[in-house]
């Protein structure tokens, strides 16, 4: 069935329920980044595969509103679908809640299953019906009666992670948290975002695409978990016996939906509007004191501790052995023997699954050769699986989960000789680089006071990237993690300041549509600097060991700061990588990492 097939059959299923406009976002029931199979309704919809963006459908119009990572690949996709591609953030493009605000008319519907937008989503879509003379209806989920061979939710099983990993008790976890519920009047906690939960309890799973986490809800009490789970998962690794022993109670997943309307707290209900889902929120009394804040989990776990940044930093160690080894793959076998974008990828994970407790990608690889290079997110498929050859680009963003931890890592190299303007084009990224991981700022500084600095470089050049700079990561869970990042404008719950334990990524880019795309990104760890009397100071430890590719640098445009922090970092990329190359390989790393 073709997309426009689908658009018209949901259109017949909207107009017997009277609903005249129906959103469909990319969600499941806790606002993950990546879903499962299960549901991708918005995929199915649209046609648009991103991991990113929301569908609009009304009965005489379709709209698919997501980000600058996508707008290329989404243009594509969306050809001949009869879905109109919404740039957000540019200029004379509405959000949804504007769009929705000029065209609900009173009288009208808008349709949604509430499981899949969050609390405040809801409420907004609430408010803009309730102005309009309109009505919000929560309850329809109108894809599955379209979608007829939807793939069922997963049942893959569960796995403990032990201590010697998480580095902190599931119990002192709990206290912690229980801490903060009785410091903000709460007494109850209802959880719905799974790497929350996970976290909490040093489980992880096989349910999401990617992420190693656990379709699940939770609700903590002053004694007391009660855990919403597919307990069939949970056969493996005596992890039912482990979580009794912190006093979790076992229900059925979708129970929680009936229990949450018979809750009763003394204080108050803690919870998160921009993680719960809207039908849950719906389901609370009215008579229950709700506290919302963010779930503090989100900052807890961004904060590594020792255990896991020891760890984390033994995965990174790996994932850059293994990048050295695709490098030299790389450089001497492109113009030797056939080499395509998804049999690259797959000799990395090759590498990857050398160096030991190799769990799986961390998130869908990008690789991408050439012209594909100015798509941010692109994914190859079989359909556009171009073969690498030389006299241009090829750029791999891609992550390993490793039992030490996740990791997330991307290069550009140079296959062959490239043109002048594309080195120079590399050049500037990689000296936005060094700027950033070389940064110290005073402890409070946050999202916008580095991306500003890091972008200073293609600023004054009248150039600009469309993503963020940086990002936290999980330590197995998921890869993009609140609730510190880098970007020059502003996000709620993304620009929490910056505090030491914090893994970031630092990962600027340049796109030219049509001809290559680079983007070079390493992790960075945040650490304490001096402290005098000007205060706390801040910097970062660079964690990723992976050579930039020299082929492509034009030395004359960097001054001599930027030529001696390569330099250094070249040295120690060298140092970090030996022990685990052969003679052979040693070398040819050698020559990677010379001085320039």
């Amino acid at each position: 069935m073709k997309v426009s097939e689908r658009i018209a059959k949901l259109r017949e299923l909207m107009k017997s329920r009277g609903v005249d406009f129906y959103i469909v976002p990319t969600a499941d029931f806790h606002q993950s980044e990546y879903v499962g199979e299960h549901f991708k309704a918005r995929a199915f919809i649209t046609g648009f595969t991103g991991s990113a963006g929301t569908a609009v459908i009304a009965l005489d119009e379709a709209k698919l509103w997501t980000d600058g990572r996508y707008f290329l690949q989404a243009g594509k996709q969306l050809e001949g679908s009869g879905v109109d591609l919404m740039k957000m953030g540019q200029p004379g493009v509405p959000t949804i809640s504007e769009y929705l605000t000029k065209e609900v008319k009173s009288g009208k519907t808008i349709g949604v299953d509430g499981r899949v937008i969050t609390m405040a989503e809801g409420m907004d879509y609430a408010q803009i019906a309730k102005d309009a003379g309109a009505k919000l209806v929560y309850d329809l989920d109108l894809i599955d009666e379209v979608w007829t061979d939807r793939p069922p939710m997963s049942k893959e099983p569960a796995f403990a992670l032990e201590l010697k990993y998480a580095g902190e008790s599931t119990a002192d976890k709990l206290k912690r948290i229980r801490e903060f519920m009785s410091e903000h009047g709460a007494d109850k906690h209802v959880l719905t975002t799974l790497d929350d939960i996970c976290w909490t309890l040093n489980i992880r799973g096989n349910d999401i695409e990617f992420f190693p986490l656990l379709l699940s809800y939770a609700i903590i009490d002053k004694d007391s978990v009660l855990l919403y789970i597919d307990e069939s998962k949970l056969s493996e690794d005596n992890i039912k016996e482990t979580l009794a022993k912190d006093n979790v109670v076992l229900k059925p997943y979708n129970d929680i939906y009936e229990d949450i309307k018979k809750i009763s707290v003394e204080k108050g209900l803690l919870l998160d509007s921009g993680k719960l889902n809207y039908a849950l929120y719906c389901n609370i009394p009215e008579s229950v004191a709700k506290v919302d804040k963010q779930n503090p989990e989100i900052l807890f776990k961004a904060i590594k501790n020792k255990v896991e940044i020891e760890n984390i930093k033994k995965a990174q160690i790996k994932d850059s052995v293994a990048h050295i080894k695709f490098m030299k793959w790389l450089k001497e076998n492109v113009s030797k023997e056939k080499i395509t974008e998804m049999s690259a990828s797959d000799k990395l994970d090759e590498f990857r699954a050398e160096m030991g407790n190799f769990i799986r990608p961390s998130f869908e690889p990008i690789c991408a050769f050439g012209e594909h290079g100015a798509i941010v997110h692109y994914t190859s498929k079989p359909e556009t699986n171009s073969e690498l050859k030389e006299g241009s680009l090829f750029l791999t963003d891609t992550g390993a989960g490793f039992i030490e931890g996740s990791t997330d890592i991307t290069r550009t190299y140079a296959l062959g000789e490239v043109p002048d303007i594309v080195k120079e084009h590399f050049t500037l990224v990689l000296i936005a680089n060094l700027r950033l991981g070389h940064a110290k700022f005073k402890k409070g500084c946050n999202s916008t006071n580095l991306d500003m600095y890091t972008r200073m470089p293609f600023w004054d050049r009248g150039l600009d990237y469309n993503h963020g700079t940086g990002h936290g990561v999980g330590y197995l869970l998921n890869i993009h993690e609140g609730p510190s990042g880098i970007r020059w404008q502003y996000r709620p719950g993304d620009s929490h300041p910056f505090e030491p334990g914090m893994i970031i990524t630092n990962e600027p880019g340049l796109y030219i549509a049509g001809s290559h795309g680079i983007r070079l990104e390493n992790e960075i760890l945040v650490r304490e600097a001096e402290n005098n009397e000007y205060g706390q100071f801040l910097d970062f430890e660079t964690i990723t060991y992976v050579p930039m590719d020299l082929d492509a640098v034009k030395k004359e445009i960097m001054n001599e700061v930027e030529i001696k922090l390569l330099n250094e970092y070249h040295a120690q990329v060298y140092e970090k990588a030996k022990d685990y190359l052969n003679d052979e390989e040693k070398e040819w790393l050698k020559k990677y990492t010379r001085s320039i």
